[in-house]
């Protein structure tokens, strides 16, 4: 079938568009979407720059700006080991026609979420469907292909007709199920809606002024019959077609789906011109990725993580009520205590208020132009702590860019290739077990002095310090830069009496 010359066969069929329009007004604001894919797909043809570039588009819109750049940040997109802060960065580092197909393939998530939100039917579809996204992403990037983000979009609408009934249809859906049984609802949509699932998906495309190479991408595709590869567009939705078939078999997480992956794999390998050791390979990021950000498929494992997660926010809870407690005895002690001994309550603070495996406080050596590790925590730390020792000139390093900002650094990834130019040798030799670390920077009268280090190695959940955490950091960190400088005062007033 070619869904470009796609007209609807039945009355029931109209009838069931008609309907599904009613809904989707009703229920989604669909004339809303409709101009936001407008001003999607215009600004990715370049119309009227001056007025309308993707850039202005994106940031038009909040909440797509902030989805944007997530996933610009996310594991699909790490390799290009930068940090994205900006959507204009965004644009620069990923091109106008990928973020134009992250914005559309969001704002078609987004809609459809908002839709239904209580539908489980509705939400697994979602999944699946952001699955397929994900293993598109990775197989088009390991084959070199240019067009990874189309592939993501019309990976994810190839299920469109799915996720419009579950979404806007549910009374259908349940027909559906009833009359073919669950997970054999396709093959009761002809009796039902008039049309097949995949002609909703066509109808629903064109309906919203989809282009027509997504619409093109998004039809199913069965492997060429001589185990040939094929060009254009078929490729597009051989790989569209595949990607959603894995991520149904895949979403499960059983040993059933692992093996009609495998499947797929071998059918789609020649297809697509692509080694089947590869297309695994693809495939295993994808499900590593799929099982960190998806929410309710059993590949994420949900009740594992809730676990998680909620013994993580009781234990960040009481690590506040920990750097609270320590910032008052901080405050209480800055007239009497020296700073040697405000540095060393802070670190034993921020220690068990974080729960670090690592800490360690560095101390400059203006004489020897040398910063060195004066007091340390954590398991085995006494073996290494001389080991810890750098000269106090400027390295494009992240620890002399802290102290050269003096601002906190918080690092969450400090694995990624990437970034491995910027951690310097001493660290790579005695704390490289690390994942994540924050960087304290001291200072006295604008001059470094010293700085705090603490770390979490894998034994830790993954964590995102939240604003209430850096608040506190900069707290002690203020009271200790206060100590070191109440101390100088007191020599210059000490030297001149002498």
């Amino acid at each position: 079938m070619n869904p470009g010359h796609f007209t609807v066969p039945t009355q029931l069929g109209k009838n069931t568009l008609d309907l599904l329009w009613a809904r989707t007004r009703q229920q989604g604001d669909m004339p809303g979407f409709a101009k936001a894919i407008s001003a999607i797909l215009g600004a990715m043809r370049g119309e009227d720059d001056h007025e309308f570039d993707i850039t202005q588009t994106v940031l038009s819109d909040p909440v797509l700006t902030h989805k944007v750049l997530r996933l610009a940040n996310s594991g699909m997109y790490s390799a290009f080991g930068q940090r994205v802060n900006t959507v204009s960065k965004a644009v620069l580092v990923l091109g106008i026609d990928a973020i134009g197909h992250l914005a559309l393939g969001l704002k078609l998530i987004e809609e459809l979420s908002q839709a239904s939100p209580d539908s489980v039917s509705a939400h697994v579809e979602m999944e699946k469907a952001v699955l397929a996204g994900m293993v598109a992403q990775q197989v088009a990037t390991s084959a070199g292909s240019l067009q990874a983000e189309q592939a993501v979009v019309c990976s994810m609408l190839h299920t469109l007709g799915r996720m419009m009934v579950t979404f806007y249809m549910t009374d259908f859906w349940a027909r559906m199920q009833a009359h073919a049984g669950p997970g054999n609802e396709a093959a009761a949509a002809g009796e039902i809606l008039g049309l097949s699932l995949p002609e909703v998906g066509y109808a629903t495309a064109a309906h919203w002024g989809l282009p027509q190479h997504l619409i093109n991408g998004m039809r199913p595709m069965e492997p060429s019959p001589d185990n040939a590869p094929v060009s254009g567009a078929d490729w597009m939705a051989g790989l569209s077609t595949m990607a959603a078939r894995c991520a149904d078999s895949l979403w499960h997480d059983d040993a059933a789906g692992a093996a009609q992956v495998h499947a797929l794999i071998d059918d789609y390998a020649g297809t697509l011109g692509i080694a089947a050791t590869d297309l695994v390979v693809a495939v295993d990021k994808a499900k590593m990725m799929a099982a960190a950000d998806l929410s309710i498929a059993p590949l994420s494992k949900p009740a594992e993580r809730r676990a998680r997660q909620l013994a993580s926010t009781r234990m960040r809870a009481e690590g506040n009520r920990v750097l609270i407690g320590g910032l008052a005895d901080l405050r209480g002690a800055i007239g009497s205590a020296s700073p040697g001994q405000m540095v060393s309550m802070a670190l034993e603070t921020l220690h068990q208020g974080f729960d670090f495996s690592r800490s360690v406080a560095f101390v400059r050596n203006h004489r020897d132009h040398l910063y060195s590790a004066r007091i340390s925590m954590g398991e085995g730390m006494a073996d290494l702590q001389d080991l810890m020792v750098f000269g106090d000139a400027y390295e494009p390093n992240v620890f002399h860019a802290a102290l050269n900002s003096d601002r906190v650094i918080f690092i969450d990834n400090a694995r990624d290739p990437k970034f491995a130019a910027k951690l310097p040798q001493w660290w790579k030799a005695t704390l490289s077990e690390a994942r994540s670390f924050v960087v304290l920077p001291l200072s006295a009268n604008g001059h470094p002095t010293g700085f705090l280090y603490g770390d979490w190695d894998d034994s830790f959940p993954p964590i995102q310090l939240n604003q209430t955490e850096f608040n506190l950091i900069n707290d002690i960190r203020a009271l200790l830069v206060q100590s070191v400088e109440m101390r100088h005062q007191l020599e210059l007033v000490a030297n001149k009496v002498a």
